[in-house]
């Protein structure tokens, strides 16, 4: 049944087709998909081992027209009816995103943490605060963050919006307090004119954090080879690339968290990554939340372009996706409040770079050329 040259399953049948084709791919081996099963239904590992070779594999992937965890093309960026985009405000935010004058000692911006020459990141293991002070996360990529839910490897921001305010006035970040970023914007003619064609208003926070998510917005990676796979363009990917798609999708598992368009769920979980860096314990959502099953989980980052944004890992505990690869192979840490999710996956050497392949190469989608504009001048 399952051997058919052309499977047309949409997405709604993924669920309609879970007691068998999810199951076989094993998507959720050890997962949620299993929560229901009692342990006398479960297939040994051979045989779904076996079952997954046969179902889908680099002969046969060709033909699916829809992939597990419904990862697919990047569509149109999502834009909030309460903050269009339009051309001025991009232009205002990608000025703001840019100017050092919205820190406290005039010595960061927006870009110092994300720059466009280090894949939107910082390219350090963990960021440096206001005062040169290392804080205890990596600087995550604001590359395809407008497909994300919460923002924040602890999803303390749930719009783009509050992801763009919220550092400037964080004590250990930009340190600037609104009432004097409003001073000095106010100090700036063409800042006030940019502010009242755009806004109606003069400069606040609020529209602050409005122009740089709309300038964020455009930071998206389209037409990656995967996207051009998916739509239709079958030799876009090379046979080492699908081979790793394969895995991706079944024996590593990948989708069980990467999942959607931008490969991410925007969930949180806890994998038992060992903790480096000045801070000794981070306790990731839990912080937010108060919720004791969320100690230790952190968002799961979009892997769309991830070859440009190491080192890797909330805490950068990692400098390569080799490292990366090899964590998860070994089912992760320790921790009390590890994933169920988390599993041997016990990848070949070969099949470990096939996977490192279509992560690296077959993800790598087109960044945007974005030069740092001139900006304006105080009176």
């Amino acid at each position: 049944m399952l051997h058919t040259k052309k499977f047309k399953a949409r997405p709604l049948l993924w669920s309609l087709l879970g007691g068998c084709l999810m199951m076989i791919l094993s998507i959720g081996f050890g997962g949620n998909l299993f929560a229901e099963i009692s342990s006398g239904d479960l297939p040994n590992e051979k045989d779904v081992e076996k079952a997954r070779r046969v179902v889908i594999n680099v002969k046969n992937i060709d033909t699916f027209e829809y992939l597990p965890g419904e990862i697919g093309p990047l569509p149109a960026v999502p834009i909030p009816a309460d903050n269009p985009q339009t051309r001025a405000k991009i232009d205002l935010g990608k000025m703001l995103f840019f100017d050092k004058r919205l820190s406290g000692d005039n010595s960061m911006s927006c870009a110092t943490c994300h720059d466009p020459e280090k894949g939107y990141s910082d390219g350090r293991k963990r960021s440096i605060g206001f005062g040169g002070k290392e804080l205890g996360r990596h600087s995550p990529t604001v590359m395809n963050i407008a497909y994300n839910g919460a923002q924040f490897w602890d999803g303390r921001a749930g719009t783009m919006e509050q992801q763009a305010m919220g550092p400037i006035e964080a004590e250990v970040e930009m340190n600037l307090p609104r009432e004097e970023m409003v001073i000095r914007l106010n100090d700036v003619p063409e800042y006030k004119k940019r502010f009242l064609g755009v806004f109606g208003e003069g400069p606040s926070l609020e529209n602050v954090g409005r122009a740089i998510a709309a300038f964020e917005r455009t930071i998206v990676t389209p037409n990656s080879a995967f996207d051009q796979y998916m739509r239709g363009n079958k030799q876009a990917l090379t046979k080492q690339e699908k081979k790793g798609l394969v895995l991706f999708v079944s024996k590593a598992a990948c989708t069980q968290c990467h999942n959607g368009v931008n490969f991410s769920d925007s969930q949180f979980h806890v994998l038992g990554v060992p903790q480096v860096g000045p801070v000794k314990e981070d306790l990731g959502r839990f912080e937010v939340t108060k919720n004791e099953k969320d100690k230790g989980a952190f968002k799961t980052p979009s892997l769309r372009n991830v070859g440009m944004s190491a080192p890797y890992m909330h805490d950068g505990a990692f400098e390569t996706l080799d490292e990366v690869v090899a964590f998860y192979n070994n089912g992760g840490g320790v921790h009390s409040n590890k994933s169920p999710k988390m599993m041997m996956l016990n990848l070949t050497k070969r099949e470990r770079r096939d996977l490192l392949a279509f992560l690296k190469n077959g993800l790598t989608g087109q960044l945007p050329i974005v030069m740092a504009p001139d900006l304006p001048k105080a009176k």
